[in-house]
Order: C-alpha cells, then sequence, then structure tokens
C-alpha cells in the first residue's frame, strides 16, 4: 500500500450505473404519447410505454426518475430526425 505525500490528496471518482431489473417499471416515469396520456388520465384507459410497460396512469410522474429503457428509446428516435426521409 502506498503512502501519500505530506499535503496531497487522493482522488476517487464513483460511478453510479443504472440497471434496469425485472419489477423496475414500477418505480421509474414512463415516456408515452402525450395525447394518450391525456385520454388515459381523463378515461382510466390503459397506455404502452415506450418500453412496453402496460398500465394506467394515475401517479405525478415528476416523483420518479426516467425509465432507463424509455429514455434509451426516445433519444435514439430523436437522433434520427432530420438525417433524410428514410429515418
Amino acid at each position: 500500500m502506498s503512502q501519500l505525500a505530506p499535503g496531497s490528496q487522493s482522488i476517487t471518482e464513483e460511478r453510479v450505473e443504472e440497471r434496469y431489473e425485472e419489477g423496475d417499471e414500477e418505480r421509474f416515469s414512463h415516456y408515452v404519447p402525450k395525447a394518450k396520456l391525456t385520454e388515459a388520465q381523463v378515461m382510466g384507459t390503459p397506455v404502452v410505454a415506450l418500453c412496453g410497460k402496460v398500465w394506467v396512469p394515475t401517479r405525478n410522474p415528476e416523483r420518479f426518475p426516467v425509465c432507463p429503457m424509455c429514455k434509451e428509446i426516445w433519444e435514439s428516435l430523436q437522433s434520427g430526425k432530420g438525417k433524410g426521409k428514410d429515418r
């Protein structure tokens, strides 16, 4: 084990990895088409998120982190904009 010289500091980098595991969909906010979300909130009908989760929205999505799978799908869809008619 090496010792630090007097007056020096050790810098440690922490990495936080988001992992999506079975059952985590209940702990996240999900991306759905805005019109579908409004309809679901008014009518009480289920919606389908980009990640495939199906549920009836009843809670404030701002209280939860965004679903990593929905976010990844949304970002991949956004990166395809403006790249010609085939995208």
